[in-house]
């Protein structure tokens, strides 16, 4: 799979403020049903597409939209006529055949996409991206001040930051991160493995090759981290663990850049917390030098399995969802907009400084989705002293394994 990023994530720290333009929106006839997560950038881009008329728009936004898109597509009639992606989930989609490339309905409708945002995959175009994302270290800056430590940059630091608050008595657990079992922990493992300087295949090979002394590293900096965190850490998503800093119980996370302008504006916590809630740049690990974290695009697709009329309607809709008429005063810092007229925001500092520190993209291999989820099903067993690390990694390689066989990835 030979696939093309011409949306670079840098370029969204590039963009120059061109104005919000003011765009009316009205298509004739056609279904548009789009299945998403639901952090507030994608909330807008779903209430735009609804603003367009002639057409009826519906939306699914939830945090279990990678359970669902695929099964919601897979129809004929597809139920969802659109699904939003990132890095990895197009992967799975393209996979298993349940979007169409776009290439005739940006020529009809899409002219004015800059080409930046168009994702090509063996030189189609299959999905137009909006937005950039990277998990970096949300602080307490009171709290920090509190014990009189610097914002730690590397996850040694937090570890000794946690162990200071906790001694002063602040905080019994000042560690939160997305760590529930599954796709979450799997990414988090993934991070902290490029993060010590790991490479997840044998070079030009879909052969897994992580049972090595970075991926042990990578396990025991995980465990050490969970010792400061929630004792349910293994039930937190990225909700749990929003709500947990609202909450004012945790001062150091490792969080979506999606997710800072929730965690810095008025609503869900008190003022002391949302005062104090500060972003930094993705965090070190180890000696390697490289952001222990990825970079993501997110982006719109088209389903195959749905008429022309509604793939014409669910293209015009999204094209105007992402276009410079959706950028406001209250839109402009819930993302790193790919958009023409975005201006970066306090809130984006932690993304676009993950780009300046050349933190590496997730893997977009039509493979990579078997390891997340091997990964994911295992690594529980060592943070919970079921396992040891080798073990675990053992764990991970034989179930990656055996469904790259059963696809024909590795012999």
């Amino acid at each position: 799979m030979n696939i093309t990023l011409k949306s670079t994530v840098a370029a969204s720290a590039l963009v120059v403020a061109a104005g919000a333009a003011t765009a009316e929106c009205s298509i004739d006839g056609g279904r548009v049903n789009i299945i998403g997560n639901e952090f507030p950038a994608i909330q807008t881009i779903a209430s735009a597409a609804a603003e367009c008329a002639g057409v009826k728009v519906e939306s699914n936004l939830t945090a279990d939209h990678q359970t669902l898109n695929v099964a919601g597509m897979s129809g004929n009639p597809a139920e969802y006529t659109s699904a939003v992606v990132a890095n990895s989930s197009i992967v799975a989609l393209i996979n298993e055949d349940v979007i169409q490339p776009l290439d005739a309905l940006v020529a009809e409708y899409g002219q004015d996409i800059p080409k930046r945002q168009l994702i090509t995959v063996d030189g189609k175009v299959m999905a137009v991206a909006f937005m950039a994302n990277a998990q970096t270290l949300a602080y307490r800056a009171d709290v920090l001040e509190e014990v009189g430590m610097d914002v730690p940059t590397t996850y040694e630091g937090v570890l000794e930051a946690a162990e200071a608050i906790r001694a002063a008595g602040i905080m019994e657990h000042p560690v939160g991160g997305p760590y529930a079992a599954g796709w979450n922990l799997a990414q988090e493992f993934n991070n902290m493995y490029l993060g010590h300087g790991g490479e997840f295949f044998e070079p030009g090979t879909a052969n897994v090759a992580i049972n090595n002394p970075q991926g042990v590293a990578t396990l025991e900096m995980m465990k050490a981290l969970t010792k400061y965190m929630n004792p349910d850490y293994l039930t937190h998503d990225s909700n749990g663990t929003q709500a947990e800093w609202e909450a004012g119980n945790v001062a150091l996370m490792h969080m979506w850049g999606s997710r800072m302008q929730i965690l810095m504006d008025d609503e869900g916590s008190e003022p002391q917390v949302y005062e104090n809630t500060k972003v930094a740049g993705p965090l070190l690990v180890g000696d390697s030098g490289v952001p222990a974290s990825t970079l993501w695009w997110d982006g719109w697709t088209v389903a195959k399995n749905i008429s022309d009329e509604d793939a014409a309607a669910t293209f015009q809709a999204l094209t105007y969802a992402v276009s410079p008429a959706i950028l406001n005063d209250t839109t402009m810092d819930q993302a790193v907009w790919l958009i023409d007229g975005y201006e970066p925001a306090p809130v984006s500092e932690g993304v676009l400084a993950a780009v300046a520190a050349g933190t590496k993209p997730y893997p977009m291999l039509p493979y990579m989705g078997l390891l997340h989820t091997a990964a994911g099903d295992n690594i529980a067993d060592f943070l919970t002293d079921k396992e040891s690390a080798e073990q675990t990694l053992a764990d991970i390689e034989a179930a990656y394994t055996a469904a790259a066989k059963e696809q024909g990835y590795v012999n």
